[in-house]
C-alpha cells in the first residue's frame, strides 16, 4: 500500500522510547540505537565530499534488475537442477515467494530510511549496534562473495562466446579457480576490474551502462525462450521431482542468493533523487520481473534437456540452444548475452558492497577510509577500489559453489532481520510516515522471518561452518576496533 508522506526531517522530535545507548555497562553500549532522523540526516555525507542525487525510479529498478536477473538463471542453474531435477522450477518459485516478503519488508524499510546501508542502517536504528554490525558483517560476505561467485561463472560463458567466434578457448589453467582444474581464474578478475573502472567514472554512469546491458541480457533470455520451446520434450518432466522436497528447497536455498537485487537497490537511497516514493517502486517491480523470467527460463530449459545432463554445467543455457538447433551460432549469441548479463551482476553487486562499507565507515565502524568521497565525481573511489581488489582476487582463487552458498546463508541473516526491523520499527515508531507499508504487518514481516530460517537449515554443515566462522571473525574486528571507534558512542561521551 502506498501512502503519501516521507520520513521526518532531520530534527524532528524522537517520541520512541529511551534508547539503551548512552554511559551505561558493555550490554548497554552493545544496545545502543542510531536514531532515524540521525541516519537521514547524514545521508550522503562522506569524507571529503558527497554522494549525488542522480537516479529516478527506471535507474533503481535497473540496478535492482541488474543485481538479480542473470546469477541463478545463467550460472548457478546448472547446480540447482541435479539437486531438484525438473521440480527447479519450484525451488524458484520457493525461493522468489521467500524474497517476495522480504522485499515487502524492504519496501517499507526503504521509503522510511532511505540511506546507503540498507539492512544494516535499518537494524542500527531498530535493534542496536551490536546487531546491526553483525548484519553489516553479513552483508560483506554476501555482497563480496557473490561478486566473486558470479565473476567465476562469467569466465565459462566467455569460454563459450570465444569458441563460437574465434575458434578457441582460456585454457583451464587460465580460467578455472583452483581445485576445479586451474590455477588462476583470470576472466573472473578481469570482470571485476571492468565493473570498478565503471563505477570509479560516478554512479549516474555506472547506471546508465547497467541499463544498457539490463536490456541485452533480457533480449537474452527471451531469445533462449523462444528458441529452446522447440526442443521441449514431455519425457523431460516424467520423473518431476526426484531427490523429493528437500531436494527442492536445498536447491532453492542455492537460488536464493540470486535473489539480492533489491538489496542493492536499497543501497542507493543517498543517490536516488526521491527516495522515499521510488525505492519501494523499483524493490517491487523488479522483483515480479526477475521471478517471471526465471521460471519461464527454468521451465523452458529442463524441458529442452534432460536434467541429468546439467551437473558440473555452468554454461547450460548455451549448450541446450546448440543442441536444440544444431548451430552453434544461437549458442555464440546467447553466449554474448550471458557475457552481458553476468557483467552487469557484478557491476550492481560491487556497487551495493561498496555502498554498504560507506555507511558503516560513517558511523565509525570500519576505517574512514571507506567512506571518502571524490570530490568531482561523487564517488568513494578508496572504498571502490579496495572492495573491486578483494572480490576479484576472491572469484580468481575459490570455486564457484562454495562462493554461491555462502552468500546464500549471509543473504538469509540479513533478510531475516530486515523482518524483524519492520515490525520493531512498527511499534516503536508508529508515527513515522510511511510511503510504502508491508501488508498484515506484523504476519507478513513474521512470515518472511520464517521462511529465511526455514531455507538457512536447508544449506549444508559445510557451510554453515563457514557462516560460523565469518561471525566468529567478524565478532573480534567489532569488539577489537568497532565497539570502541563507533561515532555514535562517542557522541554519547
Amino acid at each position: 500500500m502506498l501512502e503519501h508522506g516521507a520520513a521526518p526531517p532531520a530534527g524532528a522530535s524522537d517520541t520512541r522510547p529511551p534508547s539503551p545507548g548512552g554511559p551505561g555497562g558493555l550490554g548497554t553500549r552493545l544496545m545502543r540505537r542510531k536514531p532515524v532522523e540521525r541516519l537521514v540526516a547524514e545521508g550522503g555525507q562522506g569524507q571529503g565530499g558527497e554522494l549525488r542525487r542522480s537516479m529516478g525510479v527506471w535507474q533503481l529498478t535497473m540496478i535492482s534488475i541488474g543485481a538479480t536477473l542473470g546469477t541463478g538463471i545463467f550460472v548457478v542453474l546448472g547446480q540447482a537442477v541435479p539437486d531438484a531435477g525438473p521440480a527447479v522450477v519450484i525451488s524458484f518459485v520457493i525461493a522468489g515467494i521467500t524474497a517476495l516478503f522480504s522485499a515487502l519488508s524492504y519496501a517499507e524499510l526503504a521509503g522510511t530510511i532511505p540511506v546507503s546501508g540498507s539492512s544494516y542502517s535499518y537494524a542500527y536504528a531498530t535493534l542496536g549496534e551490536l546487531v546491526a554490525w553483525v548484519c553489516g558483517w553479513c552483508l560483506i560476505l554476501e555482497y563480496g562473495v557473490s561478486v566473486a561467485a558470479v565473476a567465476v561463472g562469467w569466465g565459462q560463458y566467455l569460454n563459450e562466446l570465444l569458441a563460437g567466434t574465434f575458434g578457441f578457448t582460456l585454457p583451464d589453467a587460465l580460467s578455472q579457480p583452483p581445485g576445479d582444474g586451474g590455477y588462476f581464474n583470470l576472466p573472473a578478475l578481469l570482470v571485476v576490474l571492468l565493473a570498478m573502472a565503471f563505477l570509479l567514472g560516478g554512479a549516474k554512469e555506472s547506471a546508465r551502462a547497467n541499463t544498457i546491458m539490463v536490456l541485452v541480457k533480457i533480449a537474452a533470455l527471451l531469445l533462449f525462450c523462444g528458441v529452446a520451446f522447440q526442443g521441449i520434450k514431455s519425457g523431460n518432466y516424467a520423473n518431476f521431482m526426484p531427490m523429493g522436497m528437500a531436494g527442492v528447497s536445498a536447491a532453492g536455498a542455492t537460488l536464493f542468493f540470486s535473489y539480492i537485487g533489491f538489496d542493492a537497490a536499497s543501497t542507493a537511497g543517498e543517490e536516488a533523487k526521491d527516495p522515499q516514493r521510488d525505492l519501494p517502486r523499483a524493490i517491487m517491480l523488479s522483483l515480479v520481473i526477475v521471478t517471471a523470467l526465471y521460471c519461464l527460463v527454468a521451465a523452458i530449459a529442463v524441458g529442452a534437456m534432460p536434467w541429468q545432463k546439467f551437473k558440473g554445467s555452468e554454461a547450460a543455457l548455451a549448450g541446450i540452444m546448440k543442441a536444440v538447433t544444431g548451430q552453434s551460432w544461437w549458442a555464440v549469441l546467447l553466449a554474448f548475452g550471458a557475457v552481458i548479463a553476468i557483467a552487469s551482476v557484478v557491476l550492481t553487486v560491487l556497487y551495493g558492497q561498496t555502498r554498504i562499507l560507506f555507511a558503516m565507515s560513517r558511523d565509525g565502524l570500519v576505517p574512514k577510509a571507506f567512506a571518502k568521497v571524490h570530490a568531482k565525481t561523487g564517488v568513494p573511489r578508496v572504498n571502490t577500489a579496495i572492495v573491486s581488489l578483494f572480490c576479484g582476487i576472491l572469484a580468481a582463487a575459490v570455486p564457484l559453489g562454495e562462493l554461491a552458498d555462502a552468500t546464500s546463508i549471509g543473504t538469509l541473516f540479513a533478510f531475516a532481520l530486515v523482518n524483524v526491523a519492520v515490525i520493531v520499527l512498527r511499534r516503536t515508531r508508529p508515527e513515522m510516515k510511511r510511503t510504502f507499508r508491508t501488508p498484515l504487518s506484523p504476519l507478513f514481516p513474521a512470515i518472511g522471518f520464517l521462511l529465511c530460517l526455514w531455507m538457512m537449515t536447508s544449506l549444508g554443515a559445510v557451510t554453515w561452518v563457514v557462516f560460523g566462522v565469518w561471525m566468529v571473525v567478524g565478532l573480534v574486528i567489532y569488539f577489537g576496533y568497532g565497539l570502541r571507534r563507533s561515532r555514535l558512542a562517542t557522541s554519547e561521551k
